[in-house]
């Protein structure tokens, strides 16, 4: 299982390295960790997707909340958090196929960025799983380069952390 943490810690060097040490120490999976200052420049914002068990997240939340450079941690579930990632695809795309591809983009609502004689670039910022239906939609053509951010969320309504 898959459970994401909204984790708001100090601005400063070495933080991000702690934490992830935190999580190699112990043996903890991060499936996706993204990172980012807040609206108060003293704060950023991981946001940290972790795999396993109840007791495994619960072992994760309590590690991360003795960290002194941690302010807050707070669960976030797919209900109750909107959650984007950003990916870039470098796809081959001929004259043949080209067509095809920038039908997918539109369907999908993705941009194209860049272009070239033999790729296109397309961007998408959604869901998880929109972002992989892409993917698959684009492997036949031949992806020949990608890159992801990794999730981002925040909870919904005025709650804030």
């Amino acid at each position: 299982m898959k459970r994401i943490m909204s984790v708001l810690v100090e601005n400063k060097s070495g933080v991000l390295s702690r934490t992830a040490g935190l999580f190699a120490r112990r043996g903890f999976n991060i499936a996706s960790l993204a990172v980012g200052e807040t609206e108060d420049p003293t704060v950023s914002r991981m946001t940290i997707v972790v795999e396993g068990d109840e007791r495994t997240i619960e072992q994760v939340e309590k590690q991360l909340n003795k960290q002194i450079d941690v302010i807050k941690v707070r669960l976030l579930n797919d209900e109750s958090a909107t959650r984007r990632e950003l990916v870039l695809i470098k796809v081959n795309a001929n004259q043949q196929t080209r067509g095809e591809i920038i039908d997918i983009v539109q369907i999908m609502n993705a941009k194209i960025v860049d272009l070239s004689r033999s790729t296109l670039t397309v961007e998408l910022c959604d869901r998880t799983e929109k972002v992989n239906l892409l993917l698959d939609m684009l492997r036949p053509y031949g992806v020949a380069e990608m890159a992801r951010t990794g999730m981002i969320a925040l909870q919904k309504g005025a709650d804030a952390i």
